[in-house]
């Protein structure tokens, strides 16, 4: 993880505008962290401390029911922010993030950054225009987890990890009950979903490799009308 700060802000269309001495104004004030897979960044509920910067490797982003049960709102591959929101707002971290790679983070301090944003109006309305995209964003994969179908839901998590991996072909790290218990179902109908996708030629799985053989099709079955 070698990047300087400054290359790992510059890598972000976040901060495209920004001239060279902005980028140092922000990377002096960047805390940088390394995490393994399964750290976490940051727990739902926590105070906000500011924006984070997934420079390189990858993370989700984790939402708890009041039942206890754990759903995967999105996963934010390098280069990427999170936690937009509760900087502005002063609230805590709406949900949790967790490294799924070796990941290398900034964290932009809120004070820092707000302070940067008060001093120069014109990258606050920038900065709020690309968060207001991000929120759009996350709120239609809110809606695909909270309405979509199993079979929705199973095809936008098996696109997801073949996005991480940058090629239609990957392990599947978790049992099929681990996936059943993530996205709401049970281990049967992940199994039959998944034969049914074998069947319709959209996959093929053999034990836990599993390869996208027509990403069109699957991606049709991810997309949820609600």
């Amino acid at each position: 993880m070698g990047r300087s700060k400054i290359e790992a802000l510059r890598a972000l269309d976040l901060f495209a505008m920004l001239d060279g001495g902005q980028l140092e104004q922000l990377a002096r004030g960047a805390v940088a962290k390394e995490y393994e897979t399964g750290d976490v960044l940051f727990l739902e509920g926590q105070p906000c401390q500011g924006l984070w910067i997934i420079a390189e490797g990858a993370a989700q982003i984790v939402k708890t029911t009041p039942q206890g049960r754990q759903l995967v709102l999105a996963t934010q591959a390098a280069p990427s922010a999170v936690a937009e929101v509760p900087v502005f707002d002063g609230g805590p971290y709406p949900a949790s993030v967790i490294a799924v790679q070796p990941t290398w983070a900034l964290l932009l301090l809120k004070q820092e950054f707000l302070g940067m944003c008060r001093a120069q109006p014109e990258l606050a309305l920038h900065f709020l225009q690309a968060f207001g995209k991000r929120l759009r964003h996350l709120v239609g994969l809110a809606e695909r987890v909270t309405f979509g179908t199993i079979r929705q839901r199973l095809a936008l998590d098996l696109l997801e990890r073949a996005n991480l991996a940058g090629v239609d072909s990957f392990q599947m790290e978790e049992t099929q009950e681990q996936l059943a218990a993530r996205l709401g179902t049970v281990r049967e109908v992940i199994s039959r979903n998944l034969g049914r996708f074998q069947a319709e030629g959209l996959l093929r799985v053999e034990r836990r490799a599993v390869v996208i053989a027509d990403r069109a099709g699957l991606e049709s079955e991810a997309a949820t009308e609600l």
